[in-house]
Order: structure tokens, then C-alpha cells, then sequence
């Protein structure tokens, strides 16, 4: 989805507590199909049966809590990756800006996948972390958290092999950006009328439909990438990956010798079934926390609504807005004080 403005209502870092906030409900919640899906990527013996066996396998297995592996650690790298995304996006699109200030959607599409392609290299090491806390048996487990995770694949493996995978990452992102620019070009004929008249919900709508067209057309960079990131010498059956390969080329050629064209586009269910509740969850309660940080700042009535506040230009930043109240109070104040020194010697 593309990155959207940033309200000059809120504060900086309020801005990014929003963001924090919905982005760890949303990733927890949505945990258990993520999980599902890595399964079925890496090609693990929970995956056999098919997308909702592999739930009933891995509890069965390991217990209930084993639909949430990793997830600490996926809500650990949320905030640098998304302070990174930003911070990149702003920089490319200050770059692909012409000289009236405008951006082309294709240019846009372009800044954000460029922006989370610096934001995945940077963070990577923590993805890859994630993988092996996923496939791992929880039972029985040969990483003890994401700390212990990190320093034995750094002493065991070497430093390179944090970053194993990472060129599909930009791989991908081709694939990525073509697919999301398809679906943003006719979205206009979808809904017979142009963008700038869309409602929220259809904005929303969308995002989701981008999101997945372009998800499933990069998800076989996806899947190489996590059969990468999950192959280890120090996991039993080498992580439980499905294929034996010796690098990218290979692992692409190995899957579909042994496995099909098709299963690059294992996982892909879970994948597409997240979607919806993941970014609903995270706008919802993006907005909501929005709201809450509005009423703090004095911009509307109530947290419940966006019923505006009386008097108030909402045009202010947060910033301006609380200087201005400040020097109202010291006015007001020196005025009461005024007028009572008056009134005392009169």
C-alpha cells in the first residue's frame, strides 16, 4: 500500500505511536496465518496436508502457542523498519518530484517500493531470525529467543549468513511495483470514476486488491527467499526445507524439477486470507489512536468521533496549535492580573 501523508495535527513521535500501536495489534493477531504461510514456503512436514491441516498439525505438534513463533521478534523489527520505509520514501519522492512539486502514481509506486526494499535490507537479518524461530521445533528448540537466534547463526555461520536471500528482496520488488501499478492504472474503470472522488472504504478496498495482485505475482522471489533464509546445518533436515539447492538460481530450478511450477506459490492462502484483517485492523486502529491523540491536542470533541472542535483551525500543526493556546493563557492571564490591580487601587 502506498504511504499516505502525515498529519500535521499530530506530533512526530504521536505519529509514530499510531503507527507502532496498529502495526503490533494487527501482526499479532494476524501471527498465526503468517506462520502458516512460512510453513508452507519452506515446505515443513506441517504443511503436507494442506492450508488448515497445517493449523491443526502445528498445534497438535508443538501446542497452541506455537501459531505465534517468532512473532516477537517480527514486532521488534516493526518500528526500525517503518522509521527506514519513511525516512527512505520521503527522500525518493523529494527525488522523483517535478519542479511544480507534482509526482506521477507510477513514480509514487516506484518511492515506495524502492523505500521498502531499504527498509527490508536493513532490517533483514531480523526476518531471517524470525524464519528460523518458525520452522524450528518449539519442543525441542535449537534457538532460545531472537538474541540467542542472532549470535549463533553470527558464530556458527558467519556474518553473510544473516543476509542469505537478501538480492530477492529486490528481485521481488520488480514484480512488486508492475503488479501494484497494473491494478492502481484500471482502478478508475473499476469504479467508473476517478480516484480523487473514491470514499475511505473504496480506498481501502483498493489497497487490499493492489496488495494481493502484487503479492501473488512476487510471491515465488517469497518463497525462494524464506527456503533460503530457513535452510541451516544446525536445524534438523536443514529447517525442514523441501528442496536441496546450493543457491538462488538453483533453489528456483530444484522446485520446479521436484515440486512443481505451482509450489512457489505455496503459503499463498494464508498469504491472501491476511490481507483484509491485517490492514483493516491496522487502520482501524491506526485511526483510533489518531482520534485519541486529536482530542488530546484539542482538534476535535471526542476520541469516539471526528466532530470538530469549535473554534479551532485545523489547518494549525500540533506544534503551532499548543504555542498559540500558550500565549492566549499568559494573555489571559496578564489581562485577570491587569484588571485586578485595577480594581484593588480604584
Amino acid at each position: 500500500m502506498v504511504l499516505g501523508k502525515r498529519d500535521s495535527r499530530l506530533t512526530y513521535c504521536q505519529g509514530l505511536g499510531c503507527g507502532g500501536v496498529a502495526g503490533l495489534l494487527s501482526r499479532s493477531l494476524t501471527c498465526p496465518l503468517d506462520v502458516v504461510k512460512v510453513l508452507g514456503q519452506v515446505g515443513t512436514f506441517h504443511s503436507k496436508r494442506g492450508f488448515l491441516r497445517t493449523f491443526w498439525t502445528l498445534s497438535e505438534a508443538e501446542g497452541v502457542r506455537a501459531l505465534w513463533k517468532g512473532n516477537c521478534i517480527a514486532c521488534m523489527r516493526l518500528f526500525p523498519y517503518s522509521t527506514a520505509q519513511l525516512s527512505a520514501y520521503s527522500k525518493f519522492v523529494s527525488l522523483f518530484m517535478d519542479d511544480f512539486g507534482h509526482i506521477s502514481h507510477w513514480s509514487a509506486i516506484v518511492a515506495g517500493s524502492l523505500a521498502g526494499i531499504v527498509a527490508a535490507i536493513l532490517t533483514y537479518p531480523a526476518e531471517l531470525i524470525e524464519t528460523r524461530l518458525i520452522v524450528q521445533n518449539s519442543t525441542a528448540p535449537t534457538y532460545r529467543g531472537a538474541i540467542h537466534t542472532f549470535l549463533t547463526i553470527y558464530t556458527k555461520e558467519g556474518f553473510l549468513a544473516l543476509y542469505r536471500g537478501a538480492s530477492l528482496t529486490v528481485l521481488g520488488a520488480v514484480p512488486f511495483s508492475a503488479g501494484s501499478f497494473l491494478v492502481y492504472i484500471n482502478l478508475d474503470k473499476l469504479w467508473n470514476k476517478p480516484s480523487v472522488k473514491l470514499t475511505p472504504l473504496q480506498n481501502f478496498g483498493n489497497g487490499c486488491l493492489a496488495a494481493g495482485v502484487a503479492q501473488t505475482i512476487s510471491f515465488p522471489f517469497e518463497t525462494v527467499k524464506r527456503k533460503m533464509q530457513a535452510q541451516s546445518p544446525l536445524l534438523p533436515h536443514y529447517g525442514g526445507v523441501d528442496v536441496h539447492f546450493t543457491g538462488v538460481v538453483d533453489c528456483f530450478k530444484q522446485i520446479m524439477k521436484t515440486k512443481g511450477v505451482l509450489s512457489l506459490w505455496n503459503g499463498l492462502t494464508a498469504n491472501l486470507l491476511k490481507i483484509v484483517p491485517y490492514y483493516g485492523l491496522m487502520f482501524s486502529t491506526f485511526e483510533f489512536c489518531k482520534r485519541v491523540c486529536l482530542y488530546k491536542n484539542g482538534y476535535i470533541m471526542s476520541p469516539l468521533s471526528y466532530r470538530l472542535s469549535p473554534g479551532v483551525d485545523q489547518s494549525l500543526g500540533a506544534e503551532e496549535l499548543q504555542e498559540l493556546r500558550r500565549l492566549i493563557r499568559e494573555k489571559s492571564f496578564e489581562t485577570n492580573r491587569s484588571a485586578l490591580g485595577t480594581k484593588w487601587w480604584g
